[in-house]
Formats: C-alpha cells, structure tokens, sequence
C-alpha cells in the first residue's frame, strides 16, 4: 500500500489517542507534529538505524533544552509502510500498532526512558 492510503488510516488513530490522553499530556502533545514518512530515509540509515524502524522522536524533549547536535525541532516520525509491513497487511492491526508506536514516541517527547515508558504500557 502507498503513503496517501495508510496516512488516511494513521491520522485518525493518532488523533483518537490524543484524545484519550490525560488533559496535562493532551496539552503536550499537541505540541509535537507527527510526521507520517513511508519508509525512514538514508540519512537516517546512514546514521545506523535500522531499515524497519516503525517511528522515531527527533529534536529536543518537551521542556527539554535545545540540542546543538539536533537541528530539527521536536517531531514525532512514523513510517507506515513498515508498520503497514509489521501488521502483515492487517487494517485493524495496523492501526494498533499506529497507536502503540505513536504513543511510545510520544513518551520520549516527554522526556521518559525505555523503563518509563514500558511502566506506563506504552512500550
């Protein structure tokens, strides 16, 4: 499946979570743009990342200090045609996995660890 499909699946999914969040981490996350890529690009394969990672937070974290060696303002990544690839074709699948990963992301925004997002079942 190409982009323009799987963004019209992603989008309302990651609005539906943002909805669900507490109203001081709604607030939050409305500060961070979600960026739906297909697939990541050679700049970030160039740096190591693997071919099918499924998302990605950029810049620096909400009320984080701004990074000289992070250019790009705080974004959050989501490649859809790997997580489309991750959920085997599967629609509803696909979109749990928009949702786990977007909101996974969205705890390194927030400026938690892999412990802390793994306690809050974001992982």
């Amino acid at each position: 499946m190409n982009l323009p499909p799987l963004i019209a699946l992603a989008a309302p999914v990651v609005i539906a979570a943002q909805r669900r969040l507490p109203a001081t981490v709604r607030a939050a996350a409305a500060q961070v743009p979600v960026c739906y890529e297909a697939l990541p690009g050679a700049a970030l394969l160039a740096e190591g990342w693997e071919p099918d990672i499924l998302g990605m937070f950029v810049g620096h974290a909400h009320r984080g200090e701004f990074a000289e060696g992070s250019p790009l303002p705080p974004q959050i990544l989501l490649f859809l045609e790997n997580i489309w690839d991750y959920a085997e074709g599967d629609e509803s699948l696909f979109r749990d996995e928009v949702r786990v990963t977007y909101l996974h992301e969205l705890g390194h925004y927030l400026g938690w660890d892999e412990e802390e997002i793994a306690q809050r079942g974001l992982d």
